[in-house]
């Protein structure tokens, strides 16, 4: 039995679900929930994500919501799959971890500020404040800092192979540098780009990128 992802296939949080799945190579049915028309908020959606948010899954009987938990659950369960997202060591794990809280606590809050501003706000019609996007690519800039220093030292955030410390960033990301225009935020940061050059083309993610853009519903490895 396919996995069940719900949510908008174009959100971040969803995204970063199927990204993970894929990884794994474990199929998935996208069941949309229209965050635009606040299905989202439906009392019979709540039932099963008591915030009102999207992703949710379920996986046979087991039902799970937020997609950092959800990648987490994820790359535990299929560890004998794909890549090793999670450390092999306590120590690994834990250098895991540490970029994941960073990502949730420091990166994924400015950088949204940043798409909800300049993109997410546009393309409906409606006026982003541009002080506030302004403030958070000064803050963003400065949070990428420390990103630099330790991509000079190995060649992805929590070691030297790709792992969900890495797999979290990528799709609030990509809405920054291609839908906000904010490519040059990594000019100054010659490591930082090249991760980021290296994470956005790996075959997985391309693979939920044409997923979304062909507005399937089901995904088969």
């Amino acid at each position: 039995m396919a996995v069940k992802v719900y949510g908008k296939p174009q959100a971040v949080c969803p995204q970063r679900v199927m990204h993970c799945l894929v990884e794994k190579g474990v199929p998935f049915e996208l069941v949309l929930v229209d965050i635009d028309a606040m299905e989202h908020k439906r009392p019979e959606y709540m039932e099963k994500h008591p915030f009102g948010q999207v992703p949710f899954i379920a996986d046979g009987d087991f039902e799970l919501f937020e997609s950092r938990a959800i990648v987490r659950y994820f790359a535990a369960k299929y560890a004998d799959r794909g890549p090793n997202l999670l450390g092999r060591t306590p120590e690994e794990r834990a250098k895991v971890e540490q970029w994941l809280d960073v990502e949730a606590i420091n990166y994924s809050p400015c950088a949204f500020a940043i798409v909800f501003n300049l993109f997410l706000l546009p393309i409906r019609g409606l006026p982003g404040n541009k002080g506030e996007a302004v403030a958070a690519i000064e803050k963003l800039d400065k949070i990428l800092e420390p990103y630099e220093k330790q991509l000079a030292r190995t060649k992805y955030l929590a070691g030297d192979e790709f792992t969900l410390a890495d797999l979290t960033h990528i799709p609030v990301t990509r809405y920054v540098v291609e839908h906000c225009g904010l490519a040059y935020i990594l000019d100054d940061k010659p490591h930082a780009k090249a991760w980021w050059e290296d994470v956005s083309s790996r075959p997985a993610w391309k693979k939920v990128m044409s997923f979304v853009a062909s507005g399937a519903s089901f995904y088969a490895p």
